[in-house]
């Protein structure tokens, strides 16, 4: 019986939609866009998989950049994630891209409620703050919130000043946000002001502390974010006292550990210290074993201990047999 191997011939350029090109790509950040483009290109060329690794030392990205590009464009509808196991693999599909299948419903439910001259309003001062129009989605997204979240128009636009004060301007972003402050049970405008005042001076401190690492706010993630809560919230540790913890971890490690920051500070949490004199006075206390050395110690028991004389003559010919012939 004979075997017919087939030579493959790919494809030597990559399409991409222009669905993705005109009402994806626009408002992504680039690097999401490398992401999708180089693992459109290893699906289109007949590549079995890809490790993340490679993806990230290609494009000049961390391993943790691919992931969020991945996530993105899940959230986006523009491919399908699924887990494969409990190691850190996932299927990768990408979907057909279509013009929105639920852009006519969408159409008339916005035409419905742009007739409420209130929520034109709001969406066009959110278009000026982002400098540019609104997409359907977005709008939806954000006339949503009235009975979703029971946002106010004044709460809703609030929020979104907030977001773009801090340079984030994706409604992905602002949606968490949104879920973050009805969460905290935030119903009125005025505690929508409290929250941002007691959230942004958490925040201050915070940004210090990591300026002092040389981190950006927007590294960190939910661990450590965790940590500093506690040394500032829970704890209540002054800034300098926190900087003395970073001093010391820089000096045995050489660099930024927040395991290892975390480590001194639950140490002097239980010691009761809290300020950079009881720092010095616990090192003070620290035993010095070249002072307090017993074989330098001129009182010790071996220097005490009465030793014995010997007759180094008498053990030598004894040793030799000569004292036989004496």
């Amino acid at each position: 019986m004979s075997t017919f191997m087939l030579k493959n011939s790919t494809l030597k350029f990559t399409p991409v939609n222009n669905v993705f090109i005109e009402k994806h790509m626009t408002k992504a950040r680039g690097e999401f866009v490398k992401v999708y483009l180089l693992m459109l290109k290893y699906s289109i060329s007949g590549e079995l998989g890809v490790n993340c690794t490679i993806l990230a030392s290609s494009l000049n990205l961390l391993e943790s950049d691919i992931m969020n590009a991945l996530n993105y464009w899940n959230d986006e509808g523009v491919i399908k994630i699924t887990p494969i196991d409990n190691m850190g693999n996932f299927n990768i599909e990408f979907l057909d891209l279509n013009e929105d299948e639920n852009l006519e419903d969408t159409k008339v439910s916005l035409l419905d409620e742009l007739n409420n001259n209130a929520i034109k309003d709001m969406l066009q001062e959110i278009e000026k703050l982002l400098g540019r129009p609104l997409s359907p989605k977005e709008m939806s997204t954000y006339i949503s919130w009235q009975n979703d979240l029971n946002f106010s128009l004044e709460m809703t636009l609030l929020l979104i000043q907030y977001c773009i004060s801090k340079g984030k301007t994706d409604y992905r972003y602002f949606e968490k946000v949104a879920l973050s402050w009805f969460d905290a049970n935030i119903k009125n405008i005025d505690e929508a002001q409290l929250y941002i005042k007691k959230h942004e001076d958490k925040w201050v401190k915070y940004r210090k502390i990591l300026t002092y690492l040389g981190i950006k706010d927007g590294e960190i993630m939910k661990p450590q974010e965790d940590m500093l809560n506690k040394w500032v919230n829970q704890y209540n540790f002054s800034l300098e006292l926190i900087f003395k913890a970073c001093d010391i971890c820089f000096e045995r490690l050489n660099r930024a550990d927040f395991k290892y920051i975390d480590g001194i500070l639950n140490s002097w949490f239980k010691d009761n210290i809290k300020t950079l004199t009881d720092v010095a006075t616990k090192d003070n206390k620290k035993p010095n074993y070249k002072k307090h050395n017993s074989f330098n110690n001129k009182n010790s028991t071996f220097n005490n201990f009465e030793q014995r004389e010997y007759d180094f003559d008498a053990l030598e010919r004894k040793l030799l047999g000569w004292d036989k012939n004496d």
